[in-house]
């Protein structure tokens, strides 16, 4: 079905839609983020959209809640054509939006951001004590009881924290509430609650547009599915109608058949680059020990929190008062700073887990961004080989296929995905023999997902060691040569070959006996 079939088709529905759009179109410059889009949402209905990243499914929300304005094409609010101002102008009108990128103020309170846009007021004052009890209830709402009211933003972990802006969305009393990868920083436990919330603001009429790139989501919770490619407006269908599959395939264009490439067997254990025994940090890593051989790609799972992000940390030389010993192809090491894991003389590496705060400089360039990692390897004296330096970006653009119309533009400018690639470009400059990745597929595309798979593993097929925390089970399975369980700081199990399973995963992050398998499905969720 084409783009005017799917409207022609859903024409009779759209007298009951709470939300249309027109003909709507966007350009930036040459760049056409939109091309004359029709969509509806109805109310008491969840609809997905779906899209690699860069397919227009950012700015279709971002029209929605008001933060751009479209080019051509009208905008329609229970029918009547609407224009919006400002975000506080879609807000008005019962459009609220939970942006992939939080808006949470750190430095203030939990309740100080839930109420940041209309907070109680006694004599003309903001009521901190009705603020607080309002935050409470919201807390309550969304599962969230355990956070105190009057706790920093700044304090929190980040599944918490998006918690939080969920539990300030419904503050707002949407009637049409827009998420864009709300899932995708929280636990497992976290996702059955909003799953749980979205079920019944959808029995209470709501309209709620929902983006993931996690097909189990669509499958569990989308009434109905438009996608997106390129701008354009691909295909809306009723779930149930197209296999994953076919879903994907309409996503990127292309046949869609092997999502990991295949493992290469050892015929004996691989030279090991990265050797850990007895580390320790505090009452959060306890005597762990593992290994990452030449060539070889290690998985970290267990359930979210178990100490996995403070292992790469310590690693990296980010943490203070690590113990233990850490072997650098046979040599001892104290990784005492970041300036000294990544140094030719070590080689590390660490693709972090947040792109956006940690592992970028948004306003700065493409170009900057790629190099800022390596401009050492540049520099001679007080000069910078401009010509050099020019051409390994070019390279590095080239082999990870970033979608930029100049090196020169901000790196803002570029969706989710090709920002991710720009963070592994800038540290896959400092020629690093060890790579340490947290969660780097995070809120990104499924065709993404595909070339960062096949990095990895050309990665590890020159010689590169791996070692790849990830909360989805599914690449623990399909990317991993081993995998070391974590549990409260430990590592509990190493799995490899036809062990590395769902089962087993499960059995292991909740340190259960791998044939205790009926109770540990019984207790845990599917992961996020």
């Amino acid at each position: 079905m084409n783009d005017s079939a799917a409207d022609n088709a859903s024409e009779t529905d759209n007298a009951s839609a709470f939300w249309q759009m027109r003909g709507i179109s966007k350009h930036y410059g040459g760049v056409v983020a939109l091309d004359g889009v029709d969509f509806a949402c109805h109310p008491g209905a969840i609809h997905a959209i779906l899209g690699e990243n860069g397919a227009g499914k950012s700015t279709l929300i971002k029209i929605a809640a008001g933060v751009v304005q479209p080019s051509a094409g009208t905008l329609l609010l229970d029918g009547e054509a609407v224009t919006f101002a400002g975000p506080q102008d879609a807000n008005a009108k019962g459009i609220v939006c939970i942006f992939q990128e939080l808006s949470l103020m750190p430095d203030l309170s939990v309740a100080d951001n839930i109420s940041m846009a209309d907070p109680p007021l006694r004599w003309g004052l903001i009521d901190h004590r009705a603020q607080r009890r309002r935050a409470e209830e919201l807390l309550a709402k969304v599962g969230c009881d355990d956070v105190n009211p009057l706790e920093l933003v700044k304090n929190l972990p980040l599944s918490r924290r998006q918690m939080v802006e969920i539990a300030k969305a419904l503050g707002r009393n949407p009637r049409m509430l827009i998420l864009d990868e709300a899932t995708s920083a929280l636990t497992a436990a976290d996702v059955e609650k909003v799953y749980a919330i979205l079920g019944e603001l959808r029995a209470q009429g709501l309209a709620i547009l929902y983006i993931s790139h996690r097909m189990h989501e669509i499958e569990e919770l989308a009434d109905t599915c438009s996608v997106f490619r390129n701008g354009r407006h691909i295909e809306t269908f009723a779930k149930g109608t197209h296999s994953d599959s076919e879903i994907v395939q309409l996503m990127i264009g292309r046949d869609y058949t092997q999502v990991y490439p295949p493992k290469p067997r050892h015929e004996t254990p691989p030279e090991p680059e990265l050797e850990i025994t007895g580390l320790s940090w505090g009452n959060r890593l306890t005597d762990i020990s593992l290994s990452v051989g030449k060539g070889e790609i290690v998985g970290l799972g267990g359930l979210d929190g178990q100490g996995q992000r403070e292992l790469l940390l310590a690693l990296f030389g980010v943490l203070r008062g690590v113990t233990g010993e850490v072997k650098i192809a046979g040599r001892r090491l104290r990784l005492t700073s970041p300036q000294l894991a990544k140094s030719s003389a070590v080689g590390i590496a660490l693709i972090p887990e947040d792109r956006k705060s940690e592992g970028l400089l948004l306003p700065m360039s493409v170009r900057d961004n790629i190099s800022m990692a390596s401009i050492s390897h540049f520099t001679r004296g007080v000069f910078i080989d401009r010509e050099r330096q020019n051409a390994e970006i070019d390279e590095m653009v080239r082999r990870l296929s970033i979608k930029v119309g100049d090196v020169d533009d901000p790196v803002a400018t570029l969706s989710g995905g090709n920002q991710q690639k720009v963070v592994i470009a800038k540290w896959l400059m400092t020629n690093a023999r060890i790579v340490l990745l947290n969660d780097p597929t995070r809120g990104i595309d499924v065709g993404t997902k595909q070339e960062i798979y096949q990095l990895l593993r050309d990665l590890a097929a020159a010689g590169t060691a791996i070692l790849f925390y990830t909360t989805d089970y599914d690449e623990l399975i399909g990317c991993c040569d081993r995998v070391s369980i974590m549990y409260d700081g430990r590592i509990v199990r190493e799995l490899q070959g036809a062990a590395i399973n769902e089962e087993n995963i499960v059995a292991s992050a909740l340190n259960l006996s791998l044939d205790d398998r009926s109770k540990a499905s019984s207790q845990v969720e599917t992961p996020a």
